[in-house]
């Protein structure tokens, strides 16, 4: 049997093709062959079997609630490198200040956003992620327009934790996208975790998705 998906011969596409991250949530539902399945159990050996089912649902509830918790420890953790990057920034921005005439608006976002107790949700996340990218864009820009400042060992130290911070930043949202992951997987995983998952109303959750800025950014020409 030949591969279904053959690199060799293609097809294949010479003018590429872009990927978006579809922002929706898809509900799980089952069909009545699932209903039957579910209460076919308690109609094997007498209630013996009933039990056992009953103690997979319970296991595979139990798997969503830990791993719903596991979802919010990832988050938590991109907020709080989030956190840290806004205060980097900020002092960033406080000695490029000393040196130059830095835009003053940047000193007000920076307090706005410093205040910021931690996004709530996934699209205020990156709502916020977004903003503070800005910002560090702004930095970077006079940084880059001042090259003598670059000598500068307290504002290179600061521009390196950002940029240290940045990389954690990332790797955190790959973390929360693996977990992300294997809860949509497992929710059409079927029997027991689907049937449990479309009783409790659960639906697909959306992963980390970059701004628009940000992707036309990485589009341009650096050098």
């Amino acid at each position: 049997m030949a591969n279904e998906l053959d690199e060799l011969t293609g097809p294949t596409m010479d003018e590429g093709r872009d990927v978006n991250v579809i922002a929706r949530q898809i509900p799980v539902t089952v069909g009545g062959g699932s209903k039957f399945f579910d209460i076919m159990w308690w109609f094997l050996p007498p209630i013996i079997g009933g039990i056992v089912w009953t103690i997979m649902k319970v296991k595979a509830k139990n798997h969503f609630q830990q791993l719903q918790q596991k979802i919010q420890h990832d988050a938590s953790q991109i907020d709080n490198y989030l956190e840290q990057r806004v205060q980097i920034l900020k002092n960033c921005a406080g000695l490029l200040d000393k040196a130059i005439d830095l835009d003053k608006d940047t000193f007000t976002k920076i307090a706005q956003y410093r205040s910021h107790s931690g996004a709530e949700g996934d699209e205020a996340r990156n709502e916020f992620a977004a903003e503070i990218g800005n910002i560090d864009r702004a930095v970077n820009i006079a940084f880059e327009n001042y090259p003598d400042l670059k000598a500068h060992r307290e504002i290179a130290d600061a521009m390196q934790q950002n940029s240290y911070l940045q990389r954690e930043i990332t790797a955190a949202r790959e973390v929360y996208n693996d977990t992300v992951n294997t809860w949509n997987r497992d929710v059409f995983s079927w029997p027991t975790k689907q049937i449990v998952a479309a009783k409790a109303g659960y639906t697909t959750r959306i992963p980390f998705i970059a701004d628009k800025e940000t992707k036309d950014a990485a589009r341009g020409s650096f050098f």
